[in-house]
């Protein structure tokens, strides 16, 4: 069955792990936690694995217990130089506009963040658009209703007919379930309940070849 449309994941999916970029977000949030908290910063580390274990994102774990302001919360966690890790990304530009299905960026976070991040890596406009947490009403993968309400945005009615394209087994597992194809990027997927894994984003002609095959 030909795929029609593909959802790509944010960050560490579009750009390399390796950028640094998700590792100052995540002390971003730890920040944030211990200003609020005020634990030491080890428990912080801990509370925040256990809220994200638990809840899909450290923010629907703080939510859980304190009264968090959602937009104050995402603007500090996102507020950092993003030109010091990610660059824009002609060959990834490339890429994308050869493939012919709807393509998405289906993210944790939130619209603002994924703006800045596709502007710079230069991808904006290869997309039909930008689901975040706003858009699917706060909910978040791994959920399951975070992927169904990612279909309703994208106006696709068969899971069978969908890429995801995600750096966490995690976030792909539930989508698996229910019908995507499920893409790991960036990961060996051995064991995993992921369909494929890739290096990156940039192996995806080599590794996928029927996307092309799809349209012709």
């Amino acid at each position: 069955m030909p795929f029609e449309s593909l959802y790509f994941d944010l960050d560490d999916t579009l750009y390399p792990a390796s950028s640094g970029l998700w590792d100052a977000i995540r002390d971003r949030m730890n920040a944030y936690m211990e200003g609020l908290i005020g634990l030491p910063r080890e428990e912080i580390v801990n509370l925040r694995q256990s809220y994200l274990e638990k809840y899909g994102t450290t923010l629907r774990g703080l939510q859980a217990y304190y009264e968090v302001d959602a937009d104050e919360y995402l603007a500090f966690v996102h507020d950092l130089p993003l030109e010091k890790y990610i660059l824009p990304d002609p060959d990834l530009r490339q890429l994308l506009l050869s493939l012919h299905q709807h393509r998405w960026v289906f993210t944790n976070a939130d619209v603002n963040h994924a703006r800045r991040v596709l502007n710079i890596l230069g991808v904006f406009d290869c997309f039909d658009g930008i689901i975040d947490i706003r858009a699917i009403d706060f909910a978040c993968k791994p959920e399951t209703i975070a992927y169904q309400r990612a279909m309703v945005v994208a106006r696709d009615d068969d899971p069978a007919k969908c890429v995801l394209f995600d750096d966490s087994a995690r976030n792909l597992a539930p989508a698996h379930a229910i019908g995507f194809y499920t893409v790991l990027v960036g990961k060996d997927g051995t064991g995993l309940p992921v369909d494929r894994a890739i290096p990156s984003l940039h192996q995806l002609r080599e590794c996928m070849p029927e996307l092309w095959q799809d349209g012709e």
